[in-house]
């Protein structure tokens, strides 16, 4: 989340409180959105070669007034319980506004996830779950993927779970298909993404077929919603990534790059400054980095 001086979490209160006192909401109530219904931090020791690692783990339920509290587990090694708040809190305020019969929770654990292999993300999840299962559930909270995590890492949640409590496929999403996950789970914020920018343009009255985009982040949102751009006719100029930018005023073929980890190893493509992207006339900016 992009900060100015206060927490995350006080930055998103303040939209809380805005939104109240203009639809005139008594102060207790406010008060009470702006608070979470439970806090946990959990200790996670990792087997890391011949020694132990032991990691911060959380997780936030901020409102189960709607129903069952939904919200994606992330691994990043900046994660803290005040962004995990934010979070949380913003769940709350999304399932509420597309009206689906949930709260908002969120969770993470603070690593570096590029850093582990696969056996220890395992373990980590698992550690994760064993410490929370007795708030999770799908009648409590239900997690997903996030940052750091992906349809592997909700398998193993989901198994540690049926594990300790029984077959329940419902208590994650976000798992694969071929246990019990959805299809297009994967691509659909990004696709979200890419649909309302086009949505957006047509109510603007501006064309879609053709209509430039650049895209800074090339992780899952950023690749997919630049691939449903493309799908959809208009004509990604520039993304970016950690490694740096990539450009081409004919537009790139992203479905060409789609599969490369990072635009590093993407060839035929003007290369520059990744904050330059930023800078290139076009209709649609989609900034979807970390902290964009």
């Amino acid at each position: 989340m992009v900060h100015t001086g206060k927490s995350a979490f006080e930055e998103v209160n303040e939209k809380v409180s805005q939104a109240g006192e203009i639809l005139g909401i008594k102060p207790g109530v406010i008060s009470a959105l702006s608070s979470c219904e439970r806090e946990v931090t959990i200790s996670i020791p990792l087997h890391r070669g011949s020694d132990i690692e032991v990691l911060t783990g959380y997780r936030v339920q901020h409102s189960s007034a709607r129903g069952p509290r939904k919200g994606g587990i992330r691994f990043h090694q900046n994660v803290d319980l005040d962004e995990v708040r934010a979070l949380a809190s913003l769940m709350t305020w999304k399932t509420a506004l597309i009206d689906v019969p949930f709260g908002g929770a969120k969770g993470g654990v603070a690593v570096d996830a590029s850093k582990l292999s696969l056996i220890e993300k395992e373990e980590i999840i698992r550690r994760w779950t064993r410490s929370l299962v007795h708030v999770l559930g799908h009648h409590r909270d239900i997690p997903a993927p996030d940052m750091g995590t992906d349809a592997r890492t909700m398998a193993w949640l989901m198994d540690e779970f049926h594990r300790l409590e029984g077959f329940q496929p419902a208590c994650v999403t976000g798992k694969p298909v071929e246990l019990f996950g959805a299809p297009g789970r994967e691509e659909a914020t990004g696709r979200g993404v890419a649909r309302i920018a086009a949505a957006t343009l047509e109510k603007h009255g501006v064309k879609v077929k053709g209509a430039r985009v650049v895209v800074q982040g090339f992780g899952n949102v950023g690749r997919y919603a630049a691939l449903v751009c493309q799908e959809l006719g208009m004509k990604v100029i520039a993304i970016s990534d950690v490694t740096g930018g990539i450009s081409n005023p004919k537009g790139i073929d992203v479905a060409a790059i789609f599969t490369h980890p990072t635009l590093e190893t993407v060839e035929g493509v003007d290369r520059v400054d990744a904050g330059d992207i930023l800078q290139m006339e076009c209709e649609v900016l989609i900034p979807a980095a970390l902290g964009g």
